[in-house]
């Protein structure tokens, strides 16, 4: 088992292996962590989602991190529950939204960080302020839409800071 791994959980219309999780999963390896991007594009329903990540039994030998973006961030959120997690990191995660067996996924992690663009016609930004206020998380709002591309340098050096904040 690797000390330190990234499992990412994409979105619901991108893949295992789209521009942003491409980008940070390049820094992830740049700083040692090994890293895994499970393909759930042929699943829609979040929960099973979930049931997937878990039956994969994620772990890391001192930190294992989480990065999901859109319904992804729903899954690592709600999986986080249920593993030894340092850390969260979820972009425009897809919390509060009707149809979600979980409305607001309680994140267990060391350190939990949100990404969200303030144009998000997807999943409302009040949706990550409303979930950062409750569970004190550290809350990024960026001028972008949901996919957080126009913003990705950002987005990266975020991911910088906090998977250095994971080391200390």
């Amino acid at each position: 088992m690797p000390d330190h791994i990234v499992y990412f959980a994409h979105g619901k219309e991108s893949g295992p292996w789209g521009t942003k999780i491409q980008a940070l999963a390049k820094i992830a390896r740049d700083k040692g962590f090994h890293v895994e991007s499970p393909d759930y594009s042929t699943m829609m329903d979040p929960d099973e989602r979930v049931k997937k990540l878990l039956a994969l039994k994620p772990s890391a030998g001192k930190n294992l991190v989480l990065v999901g973006s859109s319904m992804g961030g729903y899954v690592s959120a709600l999986a986080s529950a249920h593993l030894n997690v340092s850390g969260l990191f979820l972009l425009a995660p897809a919390f509060f939204i009707p149809g979600y067996a979980v409305q607001s996924p309680v994140p267990k992690a060391q350190l939990t960080y949100i990404v969200h663009g303030w144009e998000d016609n997807i999943v409302p930004v009040e949706n990550s302020i409303r979930f950062s206020r409750e569970h004190k998380s550290r809350l990024f709002l960026l001028p972008s839409d949901h996919r957080l591309v126009s913003v990705l340098t950002d987005v990266e050096r975020f991911f910088c800071v906090f998977l250095e904040n994971i080391f200390s």
